[in-house]
């Protein structure tokens, strides 16, 4: 085989990040070390400081932390924190079937069919979703539609979800090669079976990481539930505060809930993400062996 042959054939295998940019040298490594080192004592010294403000009046108290060792306390938050995931998993439950129905209508061949999908997607992407709350919330109910409270917060976040995951799904299809499609069509297949059998699957363990990531975005979204009243985590918070005084102490108990949840999703995300990299490495490698055979 010439080296002709054989340099696009290892190109084709390169699925790591250098594929998109140029791996920076020696110095920039070290730029980038040295930048990084840096952040890093800037936000230590920042929460150093945060702690000696908080000490020097007194919010580091014993007595302004007990409260959220008593369990009626502990059992209120965690009853919002089920209420917030609760609502983050409605929201899902209908961002991400109507995701895949809204990408595949704007990629449709149909123009009526890609015309509504579009404009679908457009519309709830451009739409404020606390002013769609808003709406669901105190418009539709004088007009005969009122449903549960639950429900006034879910809808809305997941109908705003569902245009953005439209999205990741139509990149995930594009970002395929055509002859995944052409394979498919050569053994019979017609165009509804390979998007079903062949393109799909492969484009939802491509955008898997997007997904995840969007999860984030459905949790912090529930943080508006109190445009409805509804009962979720930073409501609860809201809640506390009102009964025992202690903002300080009841909001940075939230915030870390919260950067714990969202810190794990991150995590496995980035955990499929590197996942799937391995496995396309890993048949790229297989292809490359196979046709030096």
């Amino acid at each position: 085989m010439s080296a002709a042959t054989a340099a696009p054939t290892r190109g084709t295998t390169n699925t790591g990040p250098t594929a998109l940019f140029d791996a920076p040298g020696p110095r920039a490594v070290a730029r980038i070390r040295w930048i990084t080192a840096a952040s890093l004592v800037l936000v230590v010294a920042g929460i150093v400081y945060a702690v000696y403000l908080f000490g020097v009046n007194g919010q580091l108290a014993p007595a302004k932390w007990s409260a959220f060792l008593q369990w009626p306390i502990q059992r209120y938050l965690l009853k919002g924190l089920g209420n917030t995931l609760l609502g983050a998993l409605g929201a899902a439950a209908i961002a991400l079937p109507l995701g895949v129905v809204l990408a595949l209508g704007r990629l449709s061949r149909r123009g009526p069919v890609r015309w509504v999908s579009t404009g679908l997607i457009e519309f709830f992407r451009a739409m404020p979703l606390l002013l769609l709350i808003y709406i669901f919330f105190m418009a539709l109910p004088r007009y005969g539609i009122n449903p549960e409270l639950y429900w006034k917060l879910v809808i809305p976040i997941g109908l705003c979800s569902g245009a953005t995951i439209a999205e990741v799904f139509r990149a995930g299809i594009l970002a395929l090669p055509t002859g995944q499609s052409e394979a498919a069509a050569a053994v019979g297949m017609t165009e509804g079976q390979a998007m079903r059998y062949v393109v799909f699957p492969q484009a939802v363990r491509l955008v898997m990481p997007g997904l995840l990531a969007q999860v984030v975005v459905l949790l912090k979204d529930t943080t508006l539930g109190y445009a409805v009243s509804y009962s979720e985590l930073q409501y609860s918070a809201k809640v506390l505060v009102s009964s025992t005084g202690n903002l300080i102490q009841t909001y940075l108990l939230v915030t870390v809930v919260y950067i714990l949840i969202n810190v794990a999703i991150s995590k496995t995300a980035e955990a499929w993400g590197r996942r799937s990299q391995r496995r396309y490495a890993r048949a790229g490698a297989t292809q490359v062996a196979t046709r030096m055979r």
